[in-house]
């Protein structure tokens, strides 16, 4: 689903042989699983997650139907339709070397980030949500998964760094999901 996608994202799933199919953001969930996809990106893009309630109201009809893979607005997104609330950070996360420790592997990852709002931490006690990840900066959430289904998601830009990247290995586990 497309919300505002880089040219980077598409890079990043073509380079690993997959055949990707944008939908625009309007697209509802029958026209989604029409096209009977092994697996539905919600890209990132811009604004407020709260003002696209129909691309949530789609995120919530797919959950538990495909593997769903959020970054960015596309975490958002899939937050809200896992139950969880989203906040305004008084200052938003912009730019590279933004330091992110991951709870799966306790790895420190330098990611980069452009984003205005984030996943309200007291929310999701009450949801089916995992925090994957947090940030070391403020502690913020920056990562996320359904704890039984097929769906997760980041905060920050796996495809944006300046040369190699250790946090394309999402896209790889996205697919093995698959």
């Amino acid at each position: 689903m497309d919300l505002g996608t880089k040219r980077g994202v598409i890079d990043s799933f073509l380079c690993r042989d997959c055949e990707v199919i944008a939908v625009p953001a309007a697209t509802n969930v029958a026209e989604i699983l029409a096209l009977k996809p092994d697996g539905v990106f919600i890209s990132d893009g811009p604004g407020d997650p709260q003002a696209v309630t129909y691309v949530v109201e789609t995120a919530r009809g797919l959950v538990g139907k495909v593997p769903l893979f959020g970054v960015g607005l596309g975490h958002q997104v899939l937050a809200l339709a896992m139950g969880a609330e989203i906040r305004k950070l008084e200052h938003g996360h912009r730019g590279s070397n933004h330091p992110v420790r991951s709870f799966n592997n306790n790895r420190i990852y330098i990611t980069t980030q452009n984003h205005g709002f984030t996943v309200d931490d007291i929310s999701v006690a009450s949801t089916d949500i995992e925090v994957t990840m947090r940030s070391l900066n403020d502690n913020t959430i920056e990562g996320i998964r359904h704890r039984i289904l097929p769906v997760f998601s980041l905060q920050f830009d796996p495809e944006g760094y300046p040369g190699y990247s250790d946090t394309g290995i999402f896209f790889g586990q996205f697919i093995d999901s698959l």
